[in-house]
């Protein structure tokens, strides 16, 4: 009776202990000792987590290995087939829009620019690494890049000459005398003289009677003089004889004038004379003559020179205007009385005679070489107590009102009519000819004190009068000195 008893104990004592060891519940049941107890045939089917783990761990592993030799071998497959079969079509499709009539002779000619190719090579490069874009964008892509490098290539300018590196270093940064941009952007288009779009100040200005210049009114109304000359070639005299002028200007109040003239011959200041003032009158007649002794081969360098002035016996005498006559033997060879009339010229103060200056300008457009040759001077203004000077001349190299370069003649001592002859030589590249000028002036040198100027003169394009027409001719005849006699001015 025991023995089933104790069996059957048995057996149920190992099916707790079966449950407790798939349940896990004690902590202190480790799988050796469930294993030892376990000898049933229901202990096969016990499940435990941590090789269950290790196995699916191991699936994924699988699972993600497989997925990534997928992507590979699709990867090099597109690499490998798609991309070259792609390409070759790209190719055909070009090879086809070249061979069409009209296009060959330009594509040849795109061809030949080595830049062209390059920026070809740049693009094929591109459309490797991105295939998604269309052949006909690509195709465009490649005509725009041949367009700008054409015309870099066209507007490529010639080195310039070494030796004007130092003229352009002191030109001033609005210049741009050679900053040009080589980059990908298309250059700039120089601007047309009629481009639509440009503001014109002077279109805006108001042209009224009220608002004109007075000097160029008075111009019109400073009347005329009549005079005669005659040379006493026995007392070496010659008779300057005032007859009459002609519509003047009023300067009174009650619309007329008291004139008188004063007479000089330049460039003698000391030694004038003066008519009778004739009163309350615009036609004065004066019939009076004045005799100034003089050599007469120093007559072609003296100068005639008439003022008139409005008398005046409270104040200050206006000045009408005045007359200057260059060449003595314009009109006649002074053996006889010559009537001569001239137009009274607009002027506020009595001009001082400064003397002139004579020079030559060449310039050689192949050599970028300007040569100004300073010969001499006459009738200078005296500057020192003895009654001469002691003049030099500066020449001033100017750009925008800027001084980039100044050079100088030797002094000649105790002079009025300097002889110098001497060359002085600026290299200006020959697309800044049109933005200088050159200032002359003629200084009197002091060893004490300071150097005075003793007159001034300009030529360039932006010059007045003469200087402007010197410098003209000059370009217009390169290779060759041309000289003129130019009055200095203050």
């Amino acid at each position: 009776m025991s023995a089933p008893g104790e069996d059957g104990r048995c057996r149920r004592a190992i099916s707790i202990l079966s449950e407790l060891c798939q349940k896990k519940i004690l902590p202190s049941l480790d799988l050796d000792t469930c294993r030892e107890f376990l000898l049933l045939p229901s202990d096969q089917s016990l499940i435990i987590s941590e090789p269950e783990l290790s196995i699916s761990l191991l699936a994924v592993i699988v699972v993600l290995c497989g997925l990534a030799l997928v992507a590979v071998f699709v990867f090099l497959f597109w690499k490998l087939c798609w991309v070259p079969w792609r390409n070759k079509a790209l190719s055909s499709q070009l090879a086809v829009l070249h061979s069409e009539p009209g296009d060959k002779d330009s594509m040849a000619d795109k061809l030949k620019d080595t830049g062209a190719i390059s920026f070809l090579e740049t693009a094929v490069k591109i459309s490797h690494t991105s295939p998604d874009i269309p052949a006909e964008v690509q195709m465009s892509m490649k005509d725009h890049i041949m367009r700008r490098t054409r015309i870099q290539r066209q507007t490529t300018e010639p080195a310039s000459s070494t030796r004007h590196i130092s003229f352009k270093r002191h030109l001033p940064r609005q210049m741009h005398v050679s900053s040009m941009d080589y980059g990908l952007e298309p250059p700039a288009v120089a601007e047309q003289p009629t481009s639509i779009g440009r503001i014109k100040p002077e279109l805006y200005k108001q042209k009224t009677v009220d608002t004109e210049d007075p000097k160029k009114e008075a111009e019109k109304t400073c009347g005329k003089i009549n005079f005669t000359l005659k040379y006493d070639y026995e007392n070496e005299t010659l008779t300057v004889r005032i007859l009459r002028a002609f519509d003047l200007p009023a300067k009174d109040l009650c619309g007329s004038s008291d004139p008188y003239v004063k007479i000089y011959l330049l460039p003698d200041r000391k030694r004038k004379f003066q008519t009778r003032v004739h009163r309350k009158t615009l036609n004065p007649t004066f019939d009076e003559s004045f005799h100034f002794p003089v050599p007469h081969e120093e007559l072609a360098s003296r100068k005639l020179h008439l003022s008139v002035f409005d008398f005046d016996r409270f104040s200050r005498h206006d000045m009408i205007g005045e007359v200057i006559l260059e060449n003595l033997f314009e009109d006649s060879d002074l053996s006889r009385e010559t009537s001569i009339w001239r137009d009274i010229q607009y002027a506020t103060t009595e001009s001082v005679d400064l003397g002139e200056i004579m020079f030559s300008l060449c310039y050689l457009p192949t050599a970028g070489r300007l040569t100004l040759t300073v010969i001499k001077c006459r009738n200078l203004k005296a500057m020192d107590i003895t009654g001469y000077s002691d003049p030099y001349v500066k020449v001033s190299l100017l750009c925008d009102g800027r001084r980039l370069k100044k050079k100088k003649t030797t002094i000649k001592k105790n002079t009025l009519n300097p002889t110098y002859n001497e060359a002085i030589i600026f290299d200006i590249p020959p697309e800044n000819m049109d933005q200088v000028s050159l200032l002359i002036s003629v200084m009197d040198y002091d060893r004490v004190g300071h150097n005075e100027i003793i007159g001034v003169c300009r030529v360039g394009v932006n010059a007045e009068g003469l200087g402007r027409d010197h410098w003209n001719e000059m370009l217009a005849y390169p290779r060759k000195p041309i000289a003129h006699w130019h009055p200095l001015v203050e």
